[in-house]
């Protein structure tokens, strides 16, 4: 079965079903991730040996199992098109926005600040109406590109081994990829590994943020403040995305007590309950974009 068809059958059973509510095959990961982490980085005692050593026993046997069970006969297309609908976070993304901007709307701020914690690493508590939309908006250039795009060109590039070993990586950088004492050196290999898989996929996200939004403005924000941000492909997605969307991102914000002084994104006017949805819309479309590329590269190569 074409590559085409299977990714679009993986977009389809994302949109049909949204994310497992039961037995998530990332959270029995998630477990098995922490179990490590106990194991080999006690106390934060590991050393970056230890990291390299748990990122090689958490990803590489399942991305091998995934690999076998893709080439098994009859069956071996549904293993590729469930790999790609696990990965996938594409309806699980806007269920988790859409409510804080409808928060916003409805003047509930304490319900909007709830509603945004769960999709944020920040401190939520005291956010204001405009800091709740900025967070939120930020959450879905980033997280589209991370939990959608990436999945789907690694998926196109590598089929079901690929998209399981990106979507285990990412899932290890977001547990251990932190520049704290804990995970400083435990971490590194779980945060560089992840910046190598997105590299490609997150300029490519770039573009098609500026394709679709406010092109000039995006590509000269990509060009003039990516640069200043503290990751290689968050900046690129976030400063495009923002530069697409007309609006002002970035700025300062607090993580775990400690207050960061982020480069501001994009330009225009502060991002409200408007912004999310636009953001949000220019993921979907950004979708519906790379299937009609996809499936049109298949045409051409039949």
């Amino acid at each position: 079965m074409s590559v085409a068809l299977l990714t679009v059958a993986g977009v389809a059973l994302d949109a049909l079903l949204g994310e497992p509510k039961r037995r998530h095959p990332l959270v029995g990961f998630g477990n098995l991730a922490s179990a490590l982490e106990r194991r080999l980085n006690a106390a934060g005692r590991g050393w970056r040996s230890h990291g390299v050593s748990a990122w090689f026993l958490a990803v590489v046997p399942l991305t091998l199992l995934a690999l076998i069970l893709s080439w098994l006969p009859l069956i071996g297309w549904l293993v590729d098109v469930l790999a790609l609908y696990c990965a996938l976070g594409l309806r699980s993304l806007g269920e988790h926005v859409m409510p804080v901007g409808d928060a916003l709307r409805q003047g509930d701020l304490a319900q909007a600040r709830q509603r945004v914690s769960y999709l944020v690493s920040r401190e939520t508590d005291e956010l204001d109406a405009p800091a709740v939309a900025r967070a939120a908006t930020e959450s879905v250039l980033e997280n589209g590109s991370d939990a959608v795009f990436a999945a789907l060109f690694w998926f196109v590039v590598a089929g079901a081994p690929g998209v399981v070993l990106y979507r285990l990586s990412n899932t290890l950088d977001a547990m251990w990829g932190y520049r704290n004492e804990r995970f400083e050196r435990f971490g590194w290999c779980a945060a560089r590994i992840d910046d190598l898989l997105n590299y490609i996929p997150a300029r490519l996200v770039a573009l098609t943020y500026a394709v679709l939004g406010k092109t000039r403005l995006a590509l000269a924000c990509w060009r003039r403040q990516a640069p200043l941000w503290d990751s290689p492909n968050a900046g690129p997605v976030m400063a495009a995305g923002a530069g697409a969307l007309g609006v002002e991102l970035g700025g300062p914000a607090v993580y775990h007590g400690e207050l960061h002084e982020r480069p501001r994104l994009g330009e225009g006017p502060v991002a409200d309950a408007q912004s999310i949805a636009s953001g949000w819309h220019l993921v979907q479309r950004g979708v519906w974009l790379w299937l009609l590329l996809i499936c049109l590269g298949a045409y051409l190569d039949a």
